[in-house]
């Protein structure tokens, strides 16, 4: 593209010169002798022309060999997608919910962490405070566990699941 425009420009300049150097006649000669100046750079424009054709018909592009694509197999989704389990210094704080119950006494409602429930769901049940059992006396028989309250005044708390 650049080469074609600037084959142009001299051409155009070269046809200029010529006529502005000349004083102003109307020969026959000088009409054709600017013919021929236009004609000779048309042809050394043609000639560049299919030189660049030439140049970009060489032009070879290697193409890389096709990988062959093995197929994934696809997983189906799961519809629940199981939570990452926390970290130990932090799960160990973390009380079951179900674990929690409310029982009527004398004295009035008493929320404890029921003691084999916690056996049960809890891992680190041997690491509660102590003095945080208690004993629930009810209509139907004493009830062992873990006040709610001295468990939640040591850091406890309860886990949302």
């Amino acid at each position: 593209m650049h080469r074609k425009f600037i084959a142009t420009v001299v051409a155009t300049s070269i046809l200029f010169t010529g006529f502005a150097a000349a004083p102003a006649r109307a020969n026959q000669e000088d009409v054709g002798r600017a013919l021929a100046a236009l004609i000779g750079i048309a042809i050394v424009g043609a000639v560049i022309h299919d030189s660049n054709k030439d140049k970009k018909s060489k032009v070879k592009v290697y193409k890389q060999p096709e990988k062959k694509v093995q197929k994934k197999q696809v997983q189906k989704k799961k519809k629940h997608v199981q939570a990452r389990p926390l970290p130990r210094r932090v799960a160990q704080h973390l009380l079951p919910s179900k674990c929690l119950r409310s029982f009527e006494t004398r004295r009035g409602t008493a929320r404890i962490f029921g003691q084999r429930c916690l056996e049960r769901n809890y891992e680190f049940t041997h690491r509660l405070p102590q003095h945080c059992e208690r004993r629930v006396r009810t209509d139907s028989g004493s009830r062992y566990g873990f006040s709610a309250r001295c468990l939640r005044k040591q850091g406890y708390k309860l886990a949302r699941r």
